[in-house]
């Protein structure tokens, strides 16, 4: 009798030492990028959450005023205008480069010459730092000599002072991070369409469909998960915009384009202030944190796209 029990259980034990032998090779291989995640992401979370309510300025003091930086955050006039204008850079960003790689993707889709040197060429600036771009564009708005200038002057208009404007200054770095980041978007975008099942288009084309019907009837339909990755990493990407403002016009002129990371640098690096400059961080950790939020909760990630 015992004999038969053990072999019944033989089975058994063997699949479970199986599973549990599976499972600890497998948090033996997560475990690295869990010990990075905690260390260069939890952890500074954590201190930058402890420093908030402190004011600490990198030397002895180290005081804790509980929500004393907050409550200096929400008087503080230059926070929300530094606020404003990381919105107005985000909605001055994230929505032209998604319809304008998205367009550059169905072209070079096609079967067209030189398509493969436009998806390189297009795509290059995605691939150069930041502050390399950004000297090329300060070269381009130079009101001397620059390219931007010169082309108005052929075209019968005036110099516009491009960066010295504060009307102009934020739409000029608008405009720059949109030629950086159109070729990212196309690539996904690109990848996104050579995806969608061929069927969906010759069943379109037998219904009568034409071109643009097929392109706002299926294709756009079927690219919403593309579409929703793009503008969730698009929002966290444009609330954290730091480069280009520092080096084209340091928050200048008249604040006009100084956003939040600029003024964290600032009262963190600059005025010793590392306690403010904290809670500057907490509140744009809450800001894109509650944005995200809402894209997953309104954008379906195109969950009715499936084939089943």
């Amino acid at each position: 009798m015992n004999s038969e029990l053990t072999a019944a259980r033989s089975p058994n034990l063997k699949k479970s030492r199986l599973y549990k032998r599976y499972d600890y090779s497998g948090y033996a291989m997560i475990a690295p990028g869990y010990l990075i995640y905690f260390l260069f992401v939890m952890i500074p979370l954590l201190i930058g959450c402890y420093y908030s309510f402190t004011n600490y300025n990198f030397y002895k003091t180290k005081d804790f005023v509980g929500l004393s930086n907050y409550a200096l955050l929400m008087k503080d006039t230059l926070f929300w205008k530094s606020m404003g204008n990381t919105f107005v850079y985000a909605a001055g960003t994230i929505v032209p480069q998604l319809i304008i790689g998205l367009l550059f993707a169905a072209l070079l889709n096609m079967s067209i010459r030189g398509r493969v040197f436009a998806r390189a060429s297009i795509y290059l600036p995605n691939v150069l730092s930041m502050v390399a771009v950004s000297m090329i564009w300060l070269w381009i708005y130079e009101p001397s000599l620059g390219i931007a200038n010169r082309f108005l002057e052929t075209l019968g208009f005036g110099k516009v002072q491009w960066l010295f404007n504060p009307s102009t200054a934020m739409l000029s770095i608008i405009l720059m991070s949109i030629w950086k980041s159109v070729g990212y978007n196309m690539i996904v975008y690109l990848a996104g369409l050579q995806s969608i099942p061929a069927s969906l288009y010759e069943a379109a084309e037998l219904d009568g469909a034409s071109k643009l019907q097929q392109f706002l009837h299926v294709t756009i339909p079927m690219l919403r998960p593309t579409t929703f990755f793009l503008f969730v990493t698009a929002c966290v990407n444009s609330f954290t915009v730091f480069e280009q403002v520092n080096i084209m016009t340091n928050g200048g002129p008249l604040n006009s384009t100084t956003t939040i990371v600029h003024q964290i640098y600032l009262r963190g690096f600059q005025d010793f202030r590392m306690g403010y400059a904290s809670a500057m961080a907490m509140v744009l950790m809450l800001v894109v944190l509650g944005i995200t939020i809402l894209n997953f909760r309104f954008g379906k990630q195109g969950n009715d796209t499936d084939m089943d």
